[in-house]
Formats: structure tokens, sequence, C-alpha cells
């Protein structure tokens, strides 16, 4: 009974004392940024909010659909990860719509983070082309590199 209560003990102090400390999740924004999109009507300049946007992203696997997302006026949009130079991003304003195509271009920097987290990719000299242009009419530029989520990168015109 000695022992039991000697092993019991033991492994209750070992269950308290290997938790892991805070450096074992990434959650407060050290990870990879996300691009920011928003959206202008072409006319005025004026910002927009679109009923419903669906974005797929090819991340060189093909085509990955995001989803749809409603009453929008920003959409954050994962970018590649890997070493290519650019990122395929495709628009559309309803499920079997017409769909615009992005070719966003960049270098990237890699930055070690934490245990945790890993490497960050930053994101620099951002450039984007617009190769079809409905329902997308035109892109205008916001900041040229992503170093955090909070500033818009892309502007897209409707």
């Amino acid at each position: 009974m000695k022992y039991l209560k000697i092993f019991l003990l033991t492994l209750i102090l070992g269950l308290v004392f290997s938790c892991g400390g805070d450096d074992d999740i990434c959650e407060s924004g050290e990870g990879t940024p996300r691009m920011k999109v928003s959206f202008k009507r072409e006319s005025s300049g004026l910002p927009r909010t679109l009923d419903s946007l669906y974005v797929a992203v090819d991340y060189g696997s093909g085509k990955v659909q995001l989803g749809k997302q409603t009453n929008i006026n920003s959409r954050l949009i994962p970018l590649r990860v890997d070493d290519a130079p650019y990122t395929d991003v495709y628009f559309r304003l309803s499920d079997k719509g017409a769909e615009s195509k992005v070719r966003v271009s960049y270098t990237t920097r890699s930055t070690y983070v934490s245990p945790g987290c890993g490497i960050k990719k930053n994101y620099e000299n951002l450039d984007a082309q617009l190769t079809n242009p409905n329902p997308v009419l035109k892109l205008e530029a916001g900041q040229n590199f992503i170093e955090n989520e909070d500033k818009t990168i892309l502007y897209l015109l409707f």
C-alpha cells in the first residue's frame, strides 16, 4: 500500500510539472501574416461593403476554396509559405459567377520566432496583376509589404 501511494504521488507530480509553458502555442500574432484585401467602388473610390465574396487560392497544388463571406468590407487571405515568388488568388461575387484572377508577386524573408511558432515569413515588394477583369475591374495598391494584418495591402475595385 505504501508503494502504491508513492507511485500515485509521483505520477500526479509528474503530470503537474510536465505541462508546457506559454511558448508552446503561437497565439499572440507572431505567425506568418495574411494579406488584407479591402474593396472600393471604381466610380467614386469610396469604400464598399460586398454582399458576398467567394475566394479561392492556388497554393501550388490546385485551387483551394476559402469559402464565402457575406457583408464584408475586407478579407484576410493567407499567401503561399513555400519558396514560390507568387500566389494566385481568385475572386467571385456569386457561387457560379464570373471569376477574377489576381497574381500577387513578392519576395519573402524568413524569421525564427519561437519553438512553438517556428519560422515566420514576411512578404516584401508586393505587386499584383489582374488577369481577368470581371467582376474585379481594377486593382489599387496599398502597402507593398506585409508585416502584420493591420494594414490593407490591396484594394479591389468593383
